[in-house]
């Protein structure tokens, strides 16, 4: 937490003297002591989710308290910052909105447990995860997936991957 305040009393000063030195500031200082023109910037927002997934939303801020904007994103991480552009990211503990509404977990042709966009072999993949053992896999838990289980929350997320991971083939490494 200490890293994160000494970053925002960084940005702040930083913006601040960018903002200072600008022709338009230092005439409004000159003459009225005081900056009364507001700064403007794209903030990027940045979600990435457990299942890798990133959303971005991008926004014009006018920022006329530096307090008000750090306050205003406390809860963010400070992942790049330029002239007129900073970028925040959040770590959700959720799987994407992308697999809520349209996630399957399926199997490729070579085994491959795998979570597509849409239904097993018409979609696109999203992730693979690690080769499944076919000759150890039950009929119906091999059904299921070729048919495809759709994913709707991060506790089936989960569950589904536990579940496959104990039919998955490991290398056996040379001694």
């Amino acid at each position: 937490m200490r890293t994160k305040s000494v970053s925002v009393v960084i940005v702040t000063v930083v913006l601040f003297f960018h903002y200072a030195n600008t022709p338009l500031a230092k005439e409004n200082i000159e003459n009225k002591g005081s900056i009364e023109d507001p700064l403007q910037i794209s903030v990027i927002l940045e979600q990435m989710y457990m299942d890798g997934e990133v959303s971005q939303e991008v926004l014009k801020e006018t920022i006329w308290s530096m307090e008000e904007f750090w306050a205003k994103y406390e809860d963010w991480e400070l992942i790049e910052m330029e002239e007129d552009k900073i970028i925040f990211r959040r770590y959700m503990d959720d799987i994407s909105p992308l697999l809520k509404t349209n996630g399957y977990f399926g199997i490729t042709d070579d085994g491959v447990l795998t979570i597509f966009n849409g239904r097993p072999q018409k979609s696109k993949i999203i992730q693979s995860f690690f080769q499944i053992d076919l000759g150890r896999l039950e009929s119906k838990k091999c059904e299921e997936l070729k048919k495809g289980i759709p994913i709707k929350s991060k506790e089936q997320y989960v569950e589904v991957l536990e579940t496959f991971k104990t039919y998955s083939k490991v290398e056996k490494q040379a001694r």
